[in-house]
């Protein structure tokens, strides 16, 4: 897929208070989204800019970041990028005066559950702390900014044959559960003590062809391309009883946005509210290029987390009647679009589909 860079867009750091001084103009719609270069904070972006933002986005090293998937959306030139690590209190608050936005998406912090439990300390720091430290920083600048922080459906483990909805309590079984849980307390206790905009959107699981290949779903659609092209033979996966609520991640940008615009600070569940197995997940990919799953996947062991969620259902009809928002694409539509995009990429002929 190809893209033009017309100019680099400003690349500005915590020490170069005159060009950001010189930045806050009278525009009264300013943003910043911390953790731009992921899934979420390029479509959030896109969407924004759409809508007539000025986007302001972070990574911890913005000089050395590629932002490879600003470039394929095509928006790289149109945003304003800076260095932050959120576990620098001092840096967080410095930024915040100097950009003066009017709203701040926390979308920063390890994202991978399975990549959790090999580096907890790292995962709850990144996404607990830095939460924390975000919010201190809003209280000392501007109570006035509204916060969005990322939680994650995660957080409630296993529901067995229950459907979560915003009251369930958590039962976090994972580093990164663990420190998303962390987090929406956090953020639930700075906006009843101190009265901030602050508010949680718990996602399911939602994908795109912008999904880091370290995850399930991803690994599936790219083996399920390979073998199609004739290039694997094989797709290793860990526990396919495993059952979620697959969503299409531009949708839930939306979704996303939506919130920071409510009268009152609230919490919601993004889900389309229908959860499948990851074998159907799998079948339902594998029949799309006219074959059997079984002929090719193969069980690996050491694939296996040393704790799961074997079922995660929740309800998002909260988020349906406030945020009038619902899902438009199913898992089925997930799949299609992410394999359509991925042979696109392989240069193959993608399947036809009809979405329901």
């Amino acid at each position: 897929m190809g893209f033009r860079v017309q100019r680099r867009p400003a690349i500005v750091h915590e020490d170069n208070s005159q060009r950001l001084s010189n930045r806050t103009t009278t525009l009264s719609k300013r943003v910043l989204i911390c953790g731009i270069s992921g899934q979420d904070g390029t479509y959030l972006a896109k969407l924004l800019l759409e809508r007539g933002f000025e986007v302001w986005g972070s990574s911890r090293d913005a000089e050395q970041t590629s932002f490879h998937n600003a470039r394929q959306l095509g928006i790289y030139d149109s945003l304003h990028l800076v260095s932050l690590n959120l576990r620098d209190v001092g840096s967080t608050i410095g930024i915040l005066q100097r950009i003066r936005p009017q709203q701040v998406y926390n979308l920063t912090g390890q994202s991978s559950v399975g990549l959790s439990f090999e580096q907890p300390v790292e995962t709850v720091e990144s996404i607990a702390l830095g939460t924390l430290n975000l919010l201190e920083s809003i209280r000392l600048t501007n109570r006035d900014i509204r916060l969005y922080n990322a939680g994650s459906t995660e957080c409630f483990g296993d529901t067995g044959e229950e459907v979560a909805n915003e009251t369930t309590r958590f039962n976090p079984r994972s580093p990164y559960a663990v420190a998303k849980a962390s987090a929406y307390w956090a953020v639930a206790n700075y906006r009843e003590a101190y009265e901030l905009f602050a508010c949680t959107g718990i996602l399911s699981n939602h994908d795109s062809p912008l999904r880091p290949a370290r995850f399930v779903t991803r690994k599936i659609i790219h083996g399920v391309a390979s073998i199609a092209a004739g290039n694997e033979t094989s797709l290793s996966l860990g526990n396919l009883d495993v059952e979620r609520d697959w969503g299409w991640a531009p949708e839930y940008v939306e979704a996303i946005s939506r919130m920071l615009e409510q009268p009152t600070p609230e919490d919601y569940i993004i889900a389309t509210g229908q959860s499948h197995t990851l074998t159907k997940f799998v079948a339902t990919a594998f029949e799309l290029i006219g074959k059997n799953w079984r002929d090719y996947v193969v069980a690996d062991q050491h694939l296996m987390r040393p704790t799961d969620i074997l079922k995660n259902k929740v309800d998002p009809s909260k988020a349906a009647h406030k945020l009038r928002w619902t899902a438009r694409s199913g898992m089925k539509d997930v799949i299609c679009m992410m394999l359509e995009a991925q042979l696109r990429d392989s240069r193959m002929v993608a399947p036809k589909y009809e979405r329901g």
